[in-house]
């Protein structure tokens, strides 16, 4: 499926050998997808291209920053994203994408559409957890952070400890 003409790859024409092609993408890529998990993004993907007289190879690099919100405290901030993905293409009778890292294009093809491999990269890159910077150095200041802390059960000053539980951290020693 491809979402727009911003990322085709054009490889009629060129020569045997090394190639390099930029890329950029920003939030409105992600939603095409209907991908809402970012607030905003800005990510540069360098391609290193290969042409072989019989098959391509594509070294894709994504490096930028997206903003999206703490898992933990809802907050939004900044992730340093940077990803890679290899992919192979080869040339057979008709188009197969069934395998991550080969890509089989019908004979006479000309172009690579890219799109659902850069966002495919991007969101499998990114982590389940996204926890703020600022929750595990302990600067941020969120009502839901200190809300968490009252619940925590670590936290013997809690008021919610339960001093029933005193017996069975005895067991743990």
């Amino acid at each position: 499926m491809s979402i727009s003409n911003k990322f085709v790859l054009k490889f009629a024409g060129l020569k045997d050998g090394k190639h390099k092609f930029e890329y950029e993408a920003d939030n409105s890529f992600f939603k095409k997808y209907n991908y809402r998990e970012f607030n905003d993004a800005n990510i540069n993907f360098n391609v290193d291209f290969i042409k072989k007289s019989t098959v391509l190879e594509l070294q894709i690099i994504g490096d930028g920053i997206v903003n999206i919100n703490c898992t933990l405290s809802n907050e939004p901030f900044d992730y340093n994203l940077k990803t890679r993905f290899k992919l192979i293409v080869k040339f057979g009778e008709y188009h197969d994408d069934s395998n991550d890292e080969l890509l089989i294009l019908p004979q006479g093809s000309h172009s690579i559409n890219l799109d659902q491999f850069l966002y495919e990269m991007v969101v499998l890159s990114m982590p389940i957890r996204n926890v703020h910077p600022g929750v595990e150095d302990g600067s941020i200041k969120s009502d839901v952070i200190n809300r968490l802390k009252d619940f925590d059960i670590n936290n013997e000053k809690s008021s919610n400890f339960d001093p029933r539980w005193d017996k069975l951290k005895k067991l743990k020693k």
